[in-house]
């Protein structure tokens, strides 16, 4: 079975072609700056074999779609789209009305159209790539995999802010979390690393990247995650800020002459690790640090405290933590970050190997001494989660119709 992996950005789409019989990447790529004056695609096949084109004129995701398939013909990797068994499409914003991976029709298009407002930068062209293979190939099987799902096990206790409740009761507002599939992964990939039964895994799951959250998970179920109803809740990121206090937003408007727009998107795209010392690269902010840069040093402090708080509450949540889980870009690959944030967490039975921690195994690695939580650096994949799922929805389908 293949299965064509999408996940579009507002000016992106990156993609993974897999053949789920053989278990193996046929194709992965990532077409960018569609929109703009000039476009770019890059695609890597196997036997290290790569194919970019540069100034490429892709004026929406309809069109850098059509691109793809023509770079994958030219490769021969993929004559027609049509021979592909099916499609599965990250989708950010499910609401409570998704819990699970699921087959897309008019519907579940109309589903997502609603959820719209509150998804306002991913969801609009998420959908647009649904309805441009929908356009192509009418009858192509396409998934939704959507990023909140795996938190709607949360109990209310967990997702209903603290508001008059009419807001939730009517519009709908209330914590979703994000980055479930990726914490969803790894989790059972822990799991079976440590040999522990999935449906009694406790864990603290921490996604860490130039997006970042946290997720608690009793039983190999989400209980509370650290993003709300949009990713800007919860860790230091990027470009984020994170949880701060709601009347800052006001204040900045006066301070700084701006509207309600201006001010979000200073807390979207200019705060976290950037706004602090100029890099939301943390592999530039090390390097910074190594250079003596006091506001370097600060950011980095910053956003391990605000990791280390998180991980206190939820083990508190959770009562028993058998695994503490780093992935993400930051995660998976700094060490230092590691380090600092368990630092000082001996008493909640988190004793890291800083020898191990310093120089990791590839794959899953064991970042632990032999006593207490298990520590462990877990790789994540959330196209090849997105791929599993998606051909088993597709797998029941025919099942169905049979």
């Amino acid at each position: 079975m293949r299965i064509l992996v999408l996940n579009l950005g507002s000016s992106s789409i990156k993609f993974q072609l897999f053949n789920m019989d053989k278990g193996i990447v046929l194709a992965k790529g990532l077409v960018e700056q569609i929109g703009e004056e000039y476009g770019r695609i890059k695609i890597n096949a196997p036997g290290g074999h790569a194919c970019i084109q540069d100034r490429l004129h892709i004026k929406d995701h309809e069109e850098g779609l059509l691109q793809v398939q023509e770079v994958l013909k030219e490769l021969q990797i993929l004559r027609n789209i049509e021979h592909v068994d099916g499609v599965g499409h990250r989708v950010v914003q499910g609401g409570d009305l998704f819990i699970h991976p699921t087959l897309i029709d008019d519907r579940v298009m109309e589903h997502i159209e609603k959820l719209c407002p509150l998804a306002p930068l991913h969801n609009p062209v998420n959908l647009a790539g649904i309805k441009a293979l929908k356009k192509q190939v009418p009858n192509l099987p396409q998934v939704a995999v959507f990023d909140t799902a795996f938190h709607q096990s949360m109990p209310a206790h967990a997702y209903v802010y603290a508001l008059p409740y009419h807001l939730y009761e009517q519009h709908k507002l209330r914590r979703y979390g994000f980055h479930g599939t990726s914490h969803h992964f790894i989790a059972q990939e822990a799991a079976k690393f440590l040999n522990i039964p999935y449906d009694q895994f406790n864990a603290i799951s921490l996604h860490l990247g130039n997006g970042a959250s946290a997720c608690a998970i009793k039983g190999g179920k989400s209980v509370d995650t650290s993003m709300g109803l949009t990713p800007l809740e919860g860790l230091v990121m990027g470009t984020r800020s994170g949880d701060m206090d709601p009347a800052l937003i006001e204040y900045i408007m006066e301070l700084t002459h701006s509207d309600i727009k201006q001010a979000t998107n200073m807390l979207n795209k200019q705060s976290g690790l950037k706004g602090v010392c100029g890099n939301n690269d943390m592999r530039g902010i090390e390097a910074m640090i190594e250079k003596g840069d006091p506001k370097a040093q600060l950011a980095f402090d910053i956003y391990a405290y605000r990791i280390k708080k998180y991980v206190g509450a939820y083990a508190f949540a959770l009562g028993r933590v058998d695994a503490l889980l780093f992935t993400g870009g930051v995660g998976e690959n700094c060490a230092r970050l590691r380090e600092a944030v368990c630092a000082g967490l001996e008493n909640f039975g988190i004793h890291l190997d800083t020898k191990a921690n310093a120089t990791p195994k590839s794959g899953i690695a064991s970042l632990n001494t032999k006593h207490g939580v298990s520590i462990l650096r877990v790789p994540t994949n959330e196209e090849l989660a997105i791929a599993q799922q998606s051909a088993q929805v597709i797998l029941q389908m025919r099942q169905r119709s049979h």
